[in-house]
């Protein structure tokens, strides 16, 4: 049975499906404190929410960064909190829900600049960036041109403060917030061979300890790739507004 995914506000979302949320997200991370996850919840602006029938199976919180840089307001879509069942890890609807918020962030923001500003303490989703754009950063094949360097650094100021870290990338949260459980942080010897997946664990080298690479993604329609184009395609949104 296909994933059903609905977008909602956080407002509209219900107190006993928050739960749930937190729920799901302490089976894949440690060091998870309540208040911390709530109050990191209540400042984002919507939640991606996916159900297999009645079961909460993945989430993703999101919030709509509006930022000036360099005399320039620019708009970034910054993704928190995200976590899917292992059961359903080969499922795109997040993927094309992803896709979804991104492509109603154009129809609302006209010429502004628009960026996914992903943080990734995993692997697995830093993988996501090649899956779904043609361009993004950092990368293992190309520096980073001097004026995404100036995005990337004003967003996750910003964002983190002092913890991030300009000259490695990284937002380093020393134990403040939650890590991957040592069973998610394993690396199976295949996935090796990825020039992506060495080059996150090259520039993440404490990700099992909490910390985050911090990347980013032009959000347009040309940077989408034909994988991103089909998911968004084939999955059904519901928004709750």
């Amino acid at each position: 049975m296909p994933l059903t995914s609905v977008i909602a506000r956080v407002p509209r979302v219900a107190d006993s499906l928050k739960e749930s949320m937190f729920q799901l997200h302490c089976r894949y991370f440690c060091n998870v404190r309540r208040e911390t996850f709530f109050h990191d919840m209540s400042g984002k602006d919507w939640i991606i929410l996916l159900h297999n029938a009645q079961e909460l199976v993945g989430f993703s919180t999101l919030q709509v960064i509006r930022l000036p840089v360099v005399g320039v307001e620019r708009v970034f879509l910054f993704s928190g909190d995200t976590v899917v069942d292992l059961a359903h890890g080969q499922d795109s609807t997040l993927a094309g829900c992803f896709g979804h918020f991104m492509l109603r962030l154009m129809a609302e923001n006209g010429s502004t600049p628009l960026y996914w500003f992903l943080i990734s303490k995993g692997y697995r989703t830093y993988r996501f960036l090649p899956v779904y754009f043609k361009k993004f950063y950092p990368v293992h094949d190309h520096a980073m041109p001097p004026d995404y360097v100036a995005l990337l650094q004003a967003v996750a100021t910003h964002k983190f403060g002092d913890t991030y870290d300009a000259r490695t990338g990284l937002v380093r949260l020393a134990g403040s917030k939650d890590r991957l459980r040592p069973e998610m942080c394993d690396v199976p010897e295949s996935r090796l061979s990825d020039p992506h997946v060495r080059f996150f664990l090259e520039h993440n080298p404490d990700y099992a300890a909490g910390d985050e690479l911090t990347c980013l993604a032009d959000i347009s329609r040309e940077n989408l790739n034909k994988y991103a184009w089909r998911v968004i395609e084939h999955t059904a949104v519901t928004w709750d507004e």
